[in-house]
């Protein structure tokens, strides 16, 4: 960046800054975290594990909030002393230091612009995700594990709680589906841009000829269902079937018949859990998600258009959204936005905020066009 644009840049980056804060509400925020950490210190936190655990993340994602939106302050205000110090002592060394700390700066407050994008009845909530194979073969069964992997290192490096809830491993590699929700304030709004189908193009580690396969894996996100949701399920609309777990190749976890698949009736609808080794407690995850996918199913209902939690991102269900490209050259991109990146190794190691930033302004776009 010339050194003619930093004044320009500069206010920029505080006009933006001031929008972030009206839309954040600091003094909410900051009173948001005092009653949480009342509820934090009390004595009696932990009698309920569950409660206590999304206490504690959501006082740790606020936290981290006010924290971003004040060192951000310090740092704006540093930039311009780092400046005026380079041309003061016309150091070249300073005011390459200087322009480099701007551009980090500035994609710092991209990011966090984002979070205000975030205005969705449902975006607020904790994530569950859904990955499932599709048309493929083996290949389809081992890029949805890659897409698994890419999530939970995505959530890992943010340091955001997840956990499995099902998988459903396919037979030679790779698996046929899984369930899995990221525990923090946002997940859903923040995932919710990734859902639709992904389709993978590379030399096939499965075809002994070696031949180009195209395979497909479809990501379904949905909000974790709260109190306030009034999802009632009576239980003559409930059919519980229990079965042995089994992890990949068709190896037993257990020799118990823990693993639980529940089925709706007046829907259809079918989820299973088997990653505990406690019938009770798989029944209890499966219950979680059944919720999640009722939600989703009423709220389908109560639109006359487009779903509004599976096609918020303007792509219906089984559409095309992304395409991993590892052969003849290497390139991720999204269908919709445009944004592309030509290392997919990366991306599938879970560097995907690029993805879901650009996803979330796209939708955005689109809700007030």
């Amino acid at each position: 960046m010339a050194v003619v644009d930093v004044s320009e840049a500069l206010k920029s980056l505080s006009s933006t800054m001031e929008s972030i804060e009206a839309v954040l509400d600091l003094d909410k925020l900051r009173a948001d975290i005092a009653v949480l950490e009342e509820q934090a210190a009390a004595p009696t936190l932990w009698d309920d594990p569950e409660s206590a655990q999304k206490v504690t993340s959501k006082l740790s994602f606020l936290q981290g909030q006010l924290r971003k939106v004040e060192e951000l302050h310090s740092r704006i205000d540093d930039l311009e002393v780092l400046f005026e110090l380079a041309e003061a002592e016309d150091d070249a060394d300073t005011r390459v230091e200087a322009t480099a700390e701007l551009e980090s700066v500035q994609k710092a407050v991209d990011e966090l612009e984002v979070r205000t994008l975030l205005s969705g009845e449902y975006d607020p909530r904790e994530a569950m995700v859904s990955i499932r194979a599709e048309a493929g073969g083996v290949d389809a069964a081992d890029f949805a594990e890659q897409l698994q992997r890419m999530y939970l290192r995505w959530a890992e490096r943010k340091g955001y709680p997840t956990e499995v809830l099902d998988t459903s491993y396919a037979e030679e590699a790779g698996i046929k589906s899984t369930t899995f929700s990221v525990k923090v304030p946002y997940a859903y709004g923040t995932l919710s841009v990734e859902q639709g189908t992904h389709r993978m193009v590379r030399i096939s580690p499965f075809d002994n000829q070696g031949r180009r396969q195209t395979s497909f894996a479809g990501v379904e996100v949905m909000p974790v269902v709260e109190q306030t949701d009034h999802i009632d399920i009576p239980e003559n609309e409930l059919r519980v079937d229990v079965f042995r777990s089994s992890g990949p190749g068709g190896q037993s976890v257990n020799t118990t018949d823990s693993a639980v698949r529940m089925t709706h009736i007046p829907t259809g609808i079918v989820v299973s859990c088997q990653n505990e080794k406690s019938q009770i407690q798989n029944r209890a995850a499966a219950m979680r998600v059944m919720q999640a996918r009722l939600l989703a199913h009423q709220r389908a209902q109560e639109q006359a258009k487009m779903d509004a939690l599976k096609s918020d991102s303007g792509n219906s269900w089984g559409n095309q959204m992304r395409s991993y490209v590892l052969q003849p050259y290497q390139m991720v991109k999204d269908l919709r936005t445009d944004h592309e990146v030509g290392n997919p190794q990366a991306v599938l190691d879970g560097d995907i905020d690029g993805f879901l930033e650009a996803g979330i302004r796209w939708r955005k776009q689109q809700e007030q066009a």
